[in-house]
């Protein structure tokens, strides 16, 4: 069975997110994919907060096809920062005065003005096209720890398609809601989470639930108050049904990890080269 690696929210973090790929061997020092086979599933999140987002999403987009030729599979999740970025795009032209508030949004969660100005129509339409969900080896690949999915549809196919859906329809109410629903976090961590878990994998398989959204040392400071020092490597919750990605790459200077994962849980852990390897 070929290998999955899952990489959490990069949010800008190009020199990061290379660095750690090339590390884990599945890419060269030119960013080309070497990587055969394997499936690389990236969570969401590429843009914000960080300075380098078009150039995160031009190397996703560009092993996305390498890999492909190869027989390998790179699938890009959409994050809820993409959405904001999307929202602050779409209805500039209808709403010039900006009295929906989504391009103020956008700002103040870190939207990086560089990356709209660069953006090609190609980058948009990626974006625009991406899925909410995935499942490979076991795992159910989500971007956000949220109940959001479950609301959306009963398979993972009506959800990418309800999603689908709703980004070709530019309907401000309904961008809204979804928004909303998109930011909720913790879902599994705080009161019946583990039933919120089963409930998620119930409703659309898989062993464990992946996700990002939430950085893992938020989790184990806020949630499980579990050390902070163990936030250079992926976490485990909710009975190990859950494995939360997010590395908080952005935020944090020795932040940044990716990891193989397989039915039994998590194989390996390649953190960033300038931090800790647990």
């Amino acid at each position: 069975m070929r290998s999955l690696w899952v990489v959490g929210d990069v949010h800008g973090a190009y020199d990061k997110l290379r660095a750690t790929l090339l590390r884990a061997g599945l890419i060269d020092f030119d960013g080309s994919w070497t990587a055969g086979d394997t499936h690389l599933v990236f969570l969401g999140d590429y843009v914000d907060r960080g300075p380098h987002g078009l150039e995160v999403i031009r190397l996703v987009r560009s092993l996305e096809v390498q890999a492909q030729e190869v027989g390998g599979q790179v699938t890009a999740l959409l994050g809820n920062h993409e959405v904001m970025f999307l929202a602050a795009l779409v209805f500039r032209h209808q709403d010039p005065l900006d009295r929906l508030g989504y391009r103020q949004y956008w700002l103040e969660n870190g939207g990086q003005l560089r990356d709209a100005d660069l953006l090609e129509p190609s980058d948009l339409a990626w974006l625009s096209s991406r899925p909410v969900m995935a499942a490979s080896h076991g795992c159910l690949l989500i971007h956000a720890d949220s109940m959001m999915y479950v609301r959306l549809g009963s398979t993972l196919e009506e959800v990418n398609a309800e999603v689908a859906r709703l980004l070709s329809a530019p309907d401000a109410d309904e961008w809204g809601l979804f928004l909303n629903w998109f930011t909720e976090r913790l879902a599994f961590a705080l009161a019946q989470g583990e039933a919120k878990a089963r409930r998620t994998l119930q409703t659309f398989g898989g062993q464990r639930i992946v996700h990002g959204h939430t950085p893992v040392y938020v989790l184990l400071d806020e949630t499980l108050h579990g050390p902070t020092l163990g936030a250079g490597a992926p976490v485990p919750y909710a009975n190990r049904l859950c494995v939360a990605m997010d590395s908080g790459m952005a935020y944090r200077e020795d932040a940044g990890f990716i990891a193989r994962l397989n039915q039994h849980g998590i194989a390996e852990v390649v953190a960033f080269p300038g931090g800790a390897l647990y």
